[in-house]
């Protein structure tokens, strides 16, 4: 049975509510999952995962959420060449041309580790709604019909 790891980071509950309808989705999907928070997560335990999923927040303006800088920096030497991946936050849309940056620097860091981005980076504005649950039962879809295909 293919493995996910779903990290997230938060403030408000926003992405940890986030993290908690994907990693329900992949587990209805047939996915064993295991769910943690990003600063009580090393980057050498992705290696178990076939899917890994970031639910990150951004901090005032542009910036990453600080307990995961250490995570987002060890990043930076991770061959994930085997995995897929996803990340999906929420943001604060006040914050204009900073609204969920940390969304794209966590895609573009785990793009540098030689993984697959499974499905298109999602978004959301503060707290999850139906329409934004709708979105994220389709994010997981898409990243495990792109794990079948790769395998």
């Amino acid at each position: 049975m293919p493995k996910a790891h779903v990290i997230f980071a938060t403030i408000t509950g926003n992405n940890e509510d986030i993290a908690d309808i994907v990693t329900e989705a992949l587990e209805d999907l047939g996915l064993t999952v295991l769910e943690t928070e990003i600063s009580q997560t090393d980057v050498a335990e992705l290696q178990a995962a076939d899917l890994i999923v970031i639910c990150p927040y951004t901090y005032d303006e542009g910036h990453l959420p600080e307990e995961g800088l250490d995570f987002y920096d060890d990043l930076a030497t991770a061959d994930l060449g085997s995995k897929v991946f996803g990340v999906a936050g929420s943001g604060d849309v006040f914050y204009q041309e900073f609204y969920n940056t940390a969304v794209d620097k966590f895609t573009m860091a785990l793009k540098n580790t030689g993984a697959t981005q499974g499905a298109a980076s999602v978004k959301i504005n503060l707290d999850p709604d139906e329409a934004d649950i709708k979105t994220l039962d389709d994010f997981a879809n898409q990243l495990v019909d792109t794990l079948k295909n790769q395998n």
